[in-house]
Parts: structure tokens; C-alpha cells; sequence
């Protein structure tokens, strides 16, 4: 038997091993400073993850098995269509009126003809879908990102953009039904909704990333960064170590070609990832 082969894949493996030990160690040793509170957010971050591995996602992998996808569409361009109003209020508030008619349209036409918004009518008509929350709002008028910060179960966000979340949830039209149930009811659905349909970008991310913790961070910061300039970011705010490209909404391009995760142990197991 030739053991050549064998030999040569273990030294493969063990250069690899010892090549990813290095790469966890720089990351903790070397302290970033938009992330200055990296070691809590390191911990929250797995406790969200243990959160998201054990309970959320197993939710909405039976969600998105049980609910039929035009059912699933519907709900999601429902809560979509509720969004829509907040969009409209920080239009208003960014200066943004000509965008914010757009925005009120959409959501009258969705929620008529579009039964309630469970049909998108306004984005088969034409009417672009906008993306703006108060934290962009707060980013527009001037005011810093902040240190970065993984919120308990929220995840990724920042200072500013944890003043804009509590902002957020206020204005949700949902927190003012009188009816308690209905409201617990619909915020359940909404996030096991939004889990379902990122279940095929948190697959990519096991694959992509050998930090998952500073993979999320990057893409988070940069993506806020695209949302508050609308895409047009000024040379003096653009970072020489930003990797990601963004589409016109402001999601993460997918990579060209997926790297494989690095194996930690025999057999390999994938790395798990957040949200």
C-alpha cells in the first residue's frame, strides 16, 4: 500500500490546523478600534449562536418546511408592507420627500389591492422598495456609528444603530393593537419569518467564514455604512481593508467561489454561524 498519499493529506491537514489556530489567536490578540468591546462581544455573540443553533433555527427550518412558499411570500411581503410605513416616517425625517411619496404609495397600493400587502402589487408596478430605519436617520443627520455591539438575541449593531432599534420597535404599528396575544402572536411570526429566509445565507456563511464573528461584524458595518450614503459613500468614509461589494439594496454580493471551511477536528464539522 502506498502510504505517500495519507502521509502527505495528515502534514496537509496539520499545516491547516495550525494555520487557523494562528488566524483565532491574531483575531482575539489584535484589537480593532471600531470593536472595542470585542471580548463581551465575542461571548454574546456564542450565546446568541447557542440561541440561534438549538431553538431558532430548527423553528424555521420547520416554518419554511410546513409553510407553502406562496404562503411563506405572502407573509413576508405582509410584514414587509407594515415596514413600509416606518420607511415612509424616515424618508420624511432624512429630507428624502420625493422617495417617501413613493414609500406612502407603496404601502397604499399594497395594502388594498395588494389584500392587505400580502400581494407586492407596488413592486410589480414599478415602485422600488427602500430600505430606511431611524438608525440611518441618525447617521444621516451627523451623528457616529459608535463602537460595535452584538445585542442579546438582536445580534450585530452598533451605539447608534441600538438607539435607532429601540426607536424602531416603538413606531412599529404592531405594539399599539390593544390586544396582547395578537401583538406576541405577530412578532413571533415575523421573526421566525425573517430566521426562515435567512437560513440559505447563515449556510454560506459556515463555508465562507474561518472567523464567523468578524465576517458578520465586517459585512454589518460596511452594509450600514452603504444604507446611511445610499451607495455613495465619499472617498473620506471608504476603509483600504473593506472586502465586501454590495448590490443596488445594500445585501453582500455572494463570493465568486466559496473557499471550504478549515477542519478543526476528524471527522470535520462545519462552523456554526449566527443569524
Amino acid at each position: 500500500m502506498n502510504w505517500a498519499p495519507i502521509i502527505t493529506s495528515w502534514n496537509r491537514y496539520k499545516l491547516l490546523l495550525l494555520i487557523s489556530l494562528l488566524a483565532g489567536c491574531t483575531a482575539v490578540a489584535h484589537k480593532d478600534p471600531k470593536d472595542p468591546y470585542e471580548s463581551f462581544n465575542r461571548s454574546m455573540y456564542k450565546f446568541n449562536d447557542k440561541v440561534d443553533r438549538h431553538f431558532m433555527k430548527p423553528v424555521a427550518k420547520g416554518y419554511h418546511k410546513v409553510i407553502p412558499g406562496p404562503v411563506n411570500k405572502g407573509i413576508s411581503n405582509f410584514f414587509s408592507n407594515i415596514q413600509d410605513l416606518i420607511v415612509t416616517a424616515n424618508d420624511i425625517l432624512q429630507g428624502k420627500f420625493q422617495q417617501g411619496l413613493t414609500d406612502f404609495a407603496r404601502f397604499l397600493t399594497n395594502t388594498t389591492v395588494g389584500v392587505a400587502g400580502f400581494i407586492d402589487v407596488a413592486s410589480s408596478g414599478g415602485m422600488v422598495k427602500h430600505e430606511e430605519d431611524f438608525g440611518q436617520t441618525l447617521g444621516v443627520w451627523g451623528f457616529h456609528t459608535g463602537p460595535y455591539l452584538v445585542l442579546p438575541f438582536l445580534g450585530p449593531s452598533s451605539v447608534r444603530d441600538g438607539v435607532g432599534l429601540g426607536v424602531n420597535a416603538a413606531a412599529w404599528p404592531v405594539t399599539y393593537l390593544n390586544n396582547l396575544w395578537i401583538q406576541t402572536g405577530l412578532s413571533g411570526v415575523r421573526t421566525i419569518d425573517l430566521r426562515a429566509d435567512l437560513l440559505q445565507a447563515t449556510d454560506i456563511l459556515q463555508q465562507a467564514a474561518l472567523d464567523p464573528y468578524v465576517y458578520v461584524r465586517e459585512a454589518y458595518l460596511q452594509r450600514r455604512k452603504f444604507l446611511v450614503y445610499d451607495g455613495k459613500i465619499p472617498e473620506s468614509e471608504m476603509s483600504k481593508e473593506e472586502e465586501f461589494e454590495f448590490d443596488d439594496e445594500g445585501a453582500p454580493e455572494e463570493p465568486a467561489e466559496i473557499p471550504a471551511p478549515v477542519p478543526t477536528e476528524i471527522p470535520s464539522k462545519p462552523l456554526s454561524s449566527q443569524k
